[in-house]
């Protein structure tokens, strides 16, 4: 079993968070009383998202974001939502997200905190009209200086000094899945309680797979470490590899990686050389960032190609990153051809 299952009596997510499990690595009131702000933050985002065409709110929002992709109603929405939630909760000292140009620093007539609130306010928008999942995907910081004005650079942390990140997937149900750097938990929203219990505890990936989920439509522009692995899957059993694969492709990150957290399997997202000067197309701070510190927690491995993604020194805060993440040793056999080549 890759997760152990929650069967006895039900744990809230603040319980959770508060209890016992966690006394050798205590969680800080604070950051605790963030990620429940955030938490109910999503519960409202899961309304809207379930509402949909009843509350007209599906569809192009007719603007862009500043990666240049076009922005849904939703993603405004949610954009919106978090930043209200979470601007007078007096546990921030500035936000920023995929839909905004910079950061959002909490107003002086407000209290601020210590934390710094990274999100993805509605990953896999391009979905939202076919009714597939989508989520919101979070990662959290801690404030580097005191008693200066909070700049884009205070941003700029590599991965591993995040102090939780997380991710809110709209199915089916609603699960949040959370680290805070003690394991991977996952919660599932009792819409009549209005409240996140524990579902699954102690998430661990499988180090080997039989699946892989990759856009296979770009194979053609891929570097040629992607090709030779995708190209090894494909052979199957007749190939190196020795065993067939699966492959899987959602296109909602949220959905890929939930899937490989469950039951295994490697994720891809390349460069390719259609963009060449680009290093990739997520996020580093909104996607690859929160969703590798979930993925190591768990077991697997994240890397871009040739390093870790935790490991990597943000540049700028809407850096681009290719991903290759999931079960350990499909990702150090990337990584191999990676450095072979």
């Amino acid at each position: 079993m890759s997760t152990a299952k929650v069967e006895s009596v039900k744990i809230s997510l603040g319980n959770f968070l508060r209890s016992d499990n966690l006394t050798a690595n205590p969680i800080a009131k604070p950051l605790i009383a963030l990620i429940e702000n955030i938490s109910q933050s999503c519960q409202m985002i899961s309304k809207a998202v379930n509402q949909g065409a009843l509350d007209n709110i599906l569809g192009s929002a007719g603007s862009g974001n500043i990666q240049g992709e076009t922005q849904q109603k939703l993603d405004i929405l949610a954009n919106d939502m978090l930043i209200q939630a979470n601007e007078s909760s007096g546990l921030l000292a500035a936000m920023a997200s995929e839909e905004l140009d910079t950061i959002h620093v909490i107003p002086e007539h407000l209290q601020q905190g210590d934390y710094l609130l990274l999100f993805d306010p509605l990953d896999g928008s391009s979905n939202i009209d076919v009714n597939v999942s989508i989520g919101t995907i979070f990662s959290i910081l801690k404030k580097p200086q005191q008693d200066i004005p909070i700049t884009e650079s205070d941003f700029l942390q590599a991965g591993y000094q995040q102090v939780a990140a997380g991710y809110a997937l709209y199915g089916p149900q609603t699960i949040l899945v959370l680290t805070t750097g003690n394991g991977v938990q996952m919660f599932t929203l009792d819409r009549h309680q209005a409240t996140f219990f524990l579902t699954r505890s102690a998430v661990k990936i499988p180090v080997d797979t039989k699946e892989f989920a990759i856009n296979m439509s770009n194979m053609r522009h891929w570097a040629k470490p992607i090709q030779q692995y995708v190209s090894e899957c494909l052979a199957g059993t007749t190939g190196p590899l020795q065993k067939d694969f699966n492959m899987r492709w959602v296109a909602s990150m949220v959905a890929d990686v939930h899937r490989i957290l469950t039951r295994g399997g490697i994720f891809m997202y390349p460069w390719d050389q259609r963009e060449p000067n680009k290093p990739g197309k997520l996020r580093l701070m909104y996607e690859a960032n929160p969703m590798s510190f979930l993925i190591e927690q768990a077991g697997g491995a994240s890397i871009n190609g040739q390093e870790h993604i935790l490991q990597i020194q943000p540049k700028q805060l809407h850096e681009r990153v290719s991903v290759i993440l999931g079960s350990k040793n499909e990702v150090d056999r990337v990584l191999a051809y990676h450095q072979s080549f």
